[in-house]
């Protein structure tokens, strides 16, 4: 998108020593810091979308409802009897 050319990098450098100075160093280290930590919430961000894609993409669990069956007798098959000879 925007790659500037090293021309221009140096002016860019030339106008930040001249504005900061000294305080240079400390200018990039907080701009590193923040920048870190720019990156970090974005990943969680991904992260957090990339879950809930996951989860809606599968397909739902069915209910599993426990029946309580102590009042209900227990079924059971007739007792085979040979047929009379």
């Amino acid at each position: 998108m925007f790659s500037p050319s090293p021309g221009e990098m140096i002016i860019i450098l030339i106008i930040a020593i001249l504005l900061f100075g000294e305080k240079l160093p400390q200018v990039a280290r907080s701009v590193g810091k923040t920048f870190m930590e720019f990156q970090k919430g974005l990943r969680g961000l991904e992260r957090e979308f990339q879950e809930s894609f996951r989860e809606a993409s599968e397909p739902p669990k069915p209910k599993v409802e426990k029946i309580d069956n102590l009042d209900q007798e227990e079924a059971t098959a007739p007792k085979f009897e040979p047929p009379p000879a």
